[in-house]
């Protein structure tokens, strides 16, 4: 039965520290990677063929894909801390009680998420002072994108069913599917087809569902200790509870970077539409930074779950110091490659050497500083790993998004000049990642489980 129970997953309480990490983390690095080839696809795509205001139209759209999606992201997270937390534990009965009721609380969020971001996203572009020749068409990519977006929304529930049990591979299968399919749909709706912006959400939209449908596929199939079962999919209060303790504040940690990014891409626009083409494209490029970010950050929440749920306090310390250390030198190393090639990835998007300028002029301020990027999102995920999530969202909510947005206020008052906005970053990475220093030093967030009542 033992065999069952553990099949395609990992426990990481056991076995060499820096193996399991990075076994687990490669794969996400990789699955991230190819979601970002893919939303870069997009972007190439569309500003190749259908010329600079699509591509602005496009280009602006992650800021507020970003701040509708947050939040459910963000639960998510929540249930794979405790999903990881009851692995650990080896309570597979509670376990399967999470499981089942973080499906219920996707499929609820998939729809309402669909529905709020289809008839708000109109409204909200003009609030962000989108160019009124870029407006139609962001309007019109917008509203078929949130069509699809339930399709992405469950995946990230599903998915991180996977990855709370160590499963970080079939994840990685699924979006390389699913991101080839993107490109190949985009170039058959825009370039064949001649379809206009909206084709290319289409396009996301099916890829984003077919994800989804091979995820829940595997969840479904018999022998693995997480199956999934359709009729058993309800929620149970208690572990409702659980979910929202974790990932509410996982939750309103990525919605306030969320809408501070709006605010930020709201200021960019009233520059014009090649600024919004520039800093979009310079999003996309800085993506690439966050590949190592993101994925040895998820490594590190579920580590420090599981070893924590098996209360093995050396071995979780030890895993957040190798895993801070390593995703701060890959990020910088990205940055070093963006910083001294911008001129040249930022062709791959557009020829239009006016937009190519913005979007140097922001890697050249903020690339040399990604290093404190990665060390403020670590300290968070370790933090979210110990149970102690209501840290990150704090200091996110005071550093990232009142005091930013204060600054550029402050800052474009004194002078309208597009290169204080893009300091904002660097100052704001930098103030974080002094109070993570000293919360990571000198707080027992080791034992953060343990203070509470038994989950």
């Amino acid at each position: 039965m033992n065999h069952v129970h553990h099949a395609k997953t990992i426990d990481m309480t056991k076995g060499n520290t820096w193996k399991l990490i990075i076994t687990f983390a490669l794969p996400i690095f990789l699955s991230n990677l190819f979601q970002q080839l893919y939303n870069s696809a997009d972007s190439a795509i569309v500003g190749q063929f259908l010329g600079t205001n699509a591509l602005a139209a496009v280009s602006s759209s992650g800021n507020l894909i970003f701040l509708f999606n947050s939040f459910f992201i963000g639960a998510a997270m929540g249930a794979g801390v405790i999903i990881a937390k009851f692995f650990g534990e080896k309570d597979f009965d509670n376990m399967r009680r999470v499981i089942h009721t973080n499906v219920a609380v996707g499929l609820i969020s998939a729809i309402f998420l669909s529905i709020l971001g289809y008839f708000l996203s109109p409204y909200i572009l003009v609030w962000m002072n989108t160019d009124k020749d870029v407006l139609p068409e962001a309007t019109a990519y917008f509203q078929v994108y949130f069509l699809g977006i339930g399709g992405a929304v469950m995946y990230n529930f599903l998915n991180n069913i996977l990855q709370a049990v160590g499963n970080s591979r079939r994840g990685l299968l699924y979006l390389i599917i699913s991101s080839l399919l993107n490109i190949a749909l985009d170039v058959l709706f825009i370039a064949v087809f001649k379809g206009g912006v909206a084709s290319a959400a289409l396009a996301t939209g099916i890829s984003h569902f077919v994800s989804m449908g091979l995820c829940l596929l595997f969840l479904l199939k018999k022998g693995t200790i997480y199956q999934l079962k359709i009729k058993e999919v309800k929620i149970h209060r208690d572990m409702l509870i659980c979910i929202l303790k974790y990932g509410v504040p996982s939750g309103i940690q990525n919605s306030v970077i969320g809408l501070a990014n709006v605010f930020v891409q709201s200021n960019i626009n009233s520059f014009g539409g090649i600024a919004q083409a520039g800093y979009g494209i310079y999003g996309k490029i800085e993506g690439f930074a966050f590949l190592p970010i993101t994925s040895f950050n998820l490594a590190l929440t579920t580590f420090i779950s599981q070893n924590l749920g098996a209360k093995e306090y050396d071995r979780a310390r030890n895993g957040s110091r190798f895993g801070i250390i390593c995703s701060m030198i890959l990020a910088e190393i990205v940055g070093l490659i963006i910083y001294f090639f911008i001129q040249y990835i930022a062709l791959i998007f557009t020829n239009d050497a006016n937009v190519i300028q913005y979007a140097k002029d922001q890697a050249l301020v903020a690339c040399l500083f990604y290093f404190l990027l990665s060390f403020s999102h670590s300290i968070s995920a370790v933090c979210r790993g110990a149970g102690k999530a209501v840290v990150p969202m704090l200091v996110m909510l005071i550093v990232w998004c009142v005091l930013r947005v204060t600054y550029i206020n402050i800052a474009l008052s004194i002078s309208y000049d597009i290169k204080l906005i893009y300091w904002a970053y660097p100052i704001t990475w930098s103030i974080s990642s002094i109070f993570y220093f000293f919360y990571y030093h000198f707080s027992d967030w080791i034992h953060g489980f343990e203070k509470e009542s038994k989950i």
